[in-house]
């Protein structure tokens, strides 16, 4: 996942023709030193520093959390100074929300993906695509740094918690209700709906979690492309079939 690249400081001195006045305010220094910010080396290495700090803030706040994981870790793990976080975030909770829209951005593309390969088919088959895409991009290597950073946010929820739901995950679930009302027929706002697109999201997500005791039953899973396709093709079937069980319920009922 690609990188921001570090803001202007607010302070730093724009060049001047001329003479420099005698009050005028000295170039913006990096926090790794050496030379002033707007020089070329100095820029590569903030931008440098700036890269090694999201991704050593990624490992350990999937490792262990927001709230267990200190600035001077960070920095450390990092080879940066301990000023790097405030000069290139603001403060570790400015980190932690950009190493988190890190997660949210792949969750929203996978959702607008699954969107276009749904455009134009019938609801069952929207969900069946969603299906395929999501499971496969759960499963991709290196996805799990963002599992882990977005299962350790919902279990110990920070300030950033609204970003993931409102950018992120409401998104999502507004798209898988929409296949479910038409697949049911109903209206967005009947229960049923958020019901189905739990039980769905549910049996994708067992497959991204390593559970012992799935193993000891017999359970195994290796996510090769063959199995992940096998594993969607299941939750599919399982899925529709599901989704419109629940519909003929309501059918018998209103008959009855």
């Amino acid at each position: 996942m690609s990188r921001g690249n570090p803001a202007t400081p607010a302070n730093a001195a724009a060049p001047v023709n001329g003479p420099t006045p005698a009050n005028a305010a000295a170039p913006a220094m990096s926090p790794a030193g050496g030379g002033p910010a707007s020089s070329a080396n100095s820029t590569n290495g903030d931008r440098e520093t700036r890269e090694r700090l999201l991704t050593a803030a990624e490992r350990l706040f999937a490792q262990r959390g927001f709230k267990d994981v200190t600035v001077r870790e960070i920095c450390h793990e990092a080879h940066a100074n301990v000023a790097a976080v405030n000069y290139h975030f603001g403060d570790n909770m400015g980190l932690y929300r950009e190493v988190l829209q890190l997660a949210i951005d792949a969750i929203r593309s996978a959702t607008e993906a699954a969107r276009q390969a749904g455009r134009g088919l019938a609801p069952e088959e929207q969900l069946r695509s969603y299906i395929r895409l999501f499971l496969h991009r759960l499963l991709a290597p290196g996805s799990e740094t963002i599992h882990k950073i977005v299962n350790r946010e919902l279990s110990d929820p920070t300030p950033a918690l609204d970003d993931l739901v409102e950018q992120a995950v409401r998104p999502r679930v507004e798209y898988l209700s929409g296949v479910v009302a038409g697949m049911l027929g109903c209206e967005l706002s009947d229960p049923r709906v958020l019901r189905c697109v739990g039980s769905v999201q549910s049996q994708s997500i067992m497959y991204a979690r390593p559970n012992p005791i799935a193993e000891r039953l017999g359970f195994t899973f290796k996510a090769t492309s063959s199995e992940i396709d096998e594993a969607a093709r299941h939750i599919a079937e399982f899925s529709v079939a599901g989704v419109q069980a629940i519909g003929h319920i309501a059918e018998r009922t209103d008959r009855s």
